[in-house]
């Protein structure tokens, strides 16, 4: 039977979270209104369990609805991550009527662990079901031994490029960071941009520190350790600032309607992004089809392989539900089984979080978008070199927020990039402090 949680034992799993030792514990309790509890089901007796998810899983959902009359699943949709589902699932979770499953990226594991929010899984077999997935991946949902999350996908890095542009430019796709500057350099004289800076996506910045070697999070016994301004994301900062003031990149938002027509329209000639971008390039930039190809990122030192990840979501059980046992073996299926699997990817749900033969995978196809390369083959690689060891803090969402909104204010001249780091760094310190817990600045 679980056991109701309490404020040190949730800042204990925050804590494995995103390294081993453990944190002070406060003595408050956790903010779930209602524990989970196995109500069983007789044979034959039907229940209906309720997923929240801003990701198109309805194809997956209907199928399984179809295979399985006895535990149906109701997906509603609600707004992504921090635009709002965040919000209402904390609410949920704090009035006591949460989904039984809910989409939860792993960013966010730590925050919802903290605020008691996740159903230990263990309790109810989670744990026989590791061999499926990625390692890594598997261990985002896994706080003190215990599996909170079913690990669903990831989202490794690469160089999508207009394969045909930079061909009629005679550019190569560039190599290193070094090379991507003086092909922005060719691409402005031609009326483009080589990329996009979007303003306000701290996760899409925080990707190039992870590759070039940072770790912004780390504990040491009982003490956050923040570093947003190690040598190593300075020189991020530093890079992007100077892209910025040479007028190289456009500023713009990714995912967004002047982002995908300036794609379409050559403007924008790469995107450094994570691997679920294919569908969203595929869905918004239709014309350019067969002109893309993908690389590798660019590499901080010639020669290397460096990667780093962009998302990656679960599928949580949320404290609170009354079938935790249903909505683990839905969130398993989702997540592993074939069929499910291909609807997924047809939706562009991210590098899966399950192991994968990719030849046989859908995935391993030439896909003919992408000038008929298996595209695939560079995320695999990519996937392969991401530093597993870049951890999560339980507070990186107002983290983020502090990160966007001194990058937003470097882009209208007020302060570096660098600056923006350095103010963030505070902030952030401040925010696991607020939390009750013990941080301090590297440096």
């Amino acid at each position: 039977m679980p056991q109701p949680t309490t404020r040190r034992k949730v800042l204990t799993w925050a804590t494995a979270a995103a390294a081993a030792p453990a944190l002070a514990a406060c003595g408050e309790s956790a903010g779930a209104a209602r524990m989970t509890k196995d109500h069983g089901r007789k044979p034959g007796q039907k229940v209906t369990l309720r997923l929240w998810t801003w990701v198109p899983l309805q194809k997956a959902v209907a199928l399984w609805n179809k295979r399985n009359p006895d535990i149906q699943v109701v997906a509603q949709m609600v707004p992504a991550n921090t635009s709002g589902g965040y919000q209402k699932m904390h609410a949920a979770v704090k009035a006591g009527n949460p989904p039984d499953l809910a989409q939860v990226e792993y960013y966010a594991l730590p925050e919802f662990m903290l605020e008691g929010g996740l159903t230990n899984l263990s309790e109810y077999g989670a744990d026989k079901l590791k061999d499926s997935y990625v390692d890594w991946q598997w261990k985002q949902g896994v706080f003190s031994g215990g599996t909170y999350a079913i690990p669903q996908a990831s989202g490794p890095m690469g160089l999508f490029y207009r394969k045909d542009v930079l061909e009629k430019w005679d550019i190569e796709a560039p190599k290193t960071w070094d090379e991507y500057r003086a092909a922005a350099k060719k691409a402005k004289k031609r009326g483009s941009y080589i990329t996009a800076f979007p303003p306000s996506n701290a996760q899409w910045f925080a990707s190039f520190p992870w590759q070039r070697g940072a770790h912004w999070v780390r504990t040491e016994g009982d003490t956050w350790i923040v570093d947003l301004t190690s040598p190593e994301s300075l020189e991020v900062a530093d890079y992007w600032d100077g892209m910025v003031r040479d007028r190289f990149v456009l500023q713009t938002q990714d995912a967004q309607s002047a982002f995908y027509k300036a794609l379409q329209t050559g403007e924008l000639v790469t995107w450094p992004g994570a691997q679920w971008y294919d569908a969203l390039i595929r869905g918004n930039a239709p014309r350019t089809k067969g002109k893309w190809a993908v690389s590798e990122l660019p590499q901080w030192e010639a020669g290397a392989h460096a990667s780093s990840n962009w998302g990656g979501s679960s599928t949580a059980v949320l404290q609170g539900s009354q079938h935790p046992v249903e909505a683990l073996k839905v969130a398993h299926w989702l997540n592993t089984n074939p069929d499910s699997m291909k609807l997924l990817i047809e939706a562009g749900y991210g590098w899966p979080a399950a192991k994968i033969d990719l030849p046989k995978s859908p995935l391993g196809k030439p896909d003919p978008f992408f000038s008929g390369q298996r595209y695939n083959e560079v995320f695999q690689v990519s996937d392969r070199n991401v530093d597993t060891s870049w951890r999560y803090a339980p507070t990186t969402t107002q983290s983020f927020t502090h990160i966007q909104d001194n990058l937003a204010l470097a882009l209208v001249g007020k302060g570096s990039f660098v600056d923006a780091l350095k103010d963030a760094q505070t902030k952030f310190v401040d925010d696991l402090k607020a939390k009750g817990l013990k941080a301090r600045s590297a440096r």
